[in-house]
């Protein structure tokens, strides 16, 4: 294993989430079942997934000072995931995602940001301090549900320090263009992607055309997430589509979390970047497997019964 450890800085929630058996917004009422509390957010299952495959993990977030910090961080905890960086706000509650999952295994996801989004200046020299003394060999993973001058100063800081940045832009409004020349691999999904170029990626040809677009803004590697699984992924060396393999979707939460997770892993152990997608792409694939995001998180031996699968129809376009 690397000595490097994955830095995840992003959102970190209490999610409540439920099943129900038609999709939201038929009736005022919906009854739901299968009730659970867990920890979420973008930043929170990055470090989840990826200490449960085995790699050095820490996390910068923000939480409330509620009760709900303790749901929210816990399963961290538990993990063994370095939460130094955690900051509890004074007089702020913790983010909180409510979820519903239809019988199809799609999402609707409400989401409060609350503590997420509270950050001061003192709390940017913070994470660069944080940054500077990482380890050599490090990589940063970055979403942009926390404030977006902490990213700003995060990705100036790693790339001080040579760290791969893993940018997931989400949401996608809040992204600073000036920024896309820093970031080593881009990871948006379909709606993000059309928010930052303009092109629903809901063609392999059409998500190479956006991956394209992003690739002029000076992103070195662009991995456009494909709605229904798989992604193209554009380099300066070629552009290859990754296609899903079947995978029955129990429940989509936390599965592009799950890829740049993963990916995030690959690029530590600093695998080539066709292993790197195909490894990404299929821990998203097995996480869709199993209902609730951290819990259905896999192992190796998971993602690898998906990835032979996947590396085996690797088109290049």
């Amino acid at each position: 294993m690397a000595q490097g450890t994955i830095i995840s800085l992003g959102s970190v929630n209490a999610d409540f989430q439920v099943r129900v058996d038609e999709k939201p917004g038929n009736t005022t009422t919906l009854l739901g079942h299968d009730f659970l509390r867990l920890s979420g957010g973008k930043g929170a299952n990055v470090a989840f997934l990826a200490c449960h495959l085995g790699a050095s993990a820490s996390l910068i977030a923000h939480v409330g000072d509620d009760d709900l910090q303790e749901q929210a961080l816990r399963p961290l905890r538990e993990k063994g995931i370095d939460l130094e960086g955690v900051k509890s706000v004074k007089n702020q509650p913790t983010g909180v995602s409510m979820i519903a999952v239809s019988p199809d295994g799609k999402k609707q996801i409400i989401l409060a940001p609350n503590a997420n989004d509270v950050w001061e200046e003192s709390d940017a020299d913070g994470v660069q301090e944080a940054l500077e003394q990482a380890p050599e060999g490090s990589v940063l993973v970055v979403d942009y549900e926390v404030a977006a001058f902490i990213v700003v100063r995060a990705i100036k800081a790693a790339k001080k320090r040579n760290f791969p940045v893993i940018l997931d832009p989400s949401p996608y409004d809040r992204v600073d263009r000036k920024l896309l020349s820093q970031v080593d691999y881009l990871v948006p999904d379909d709606s993000e992607t059309e928010g930052l170029t303009g092109i629903l990626p809901d063609s392999v040809e059409n998500a190479k055309k956006a991956a394209l677009k992003l690739r002029e803004e000076g992103v070195a590697n662009v991995l456009v997430k494909m709605k229904d699984g798989g992604c193209v992924a554009a380099t300066k060396e070629f552009i290859l589509h990754i296609p899903p393999v079947p995978a029955e979707a129990v429940d989509t939460t936390g599965a592009g979390d799950a890829f740049a997770g993963a990916l995030s892993v690959a690029v530590l152990e600093n695998r080539p970047l066709k292993e790197a997608a195909c490894f990404a792409s299929s821990a998203s694939l097995a996480a869709i497997t199993g209902y609730g995001s951290q819990p259905a998180y896999p192992n190796r031996e998971q993602i690898g019964h998906y990835f032979d699968q996947v590396f085996g129809k690797i088109q290049e376009l």
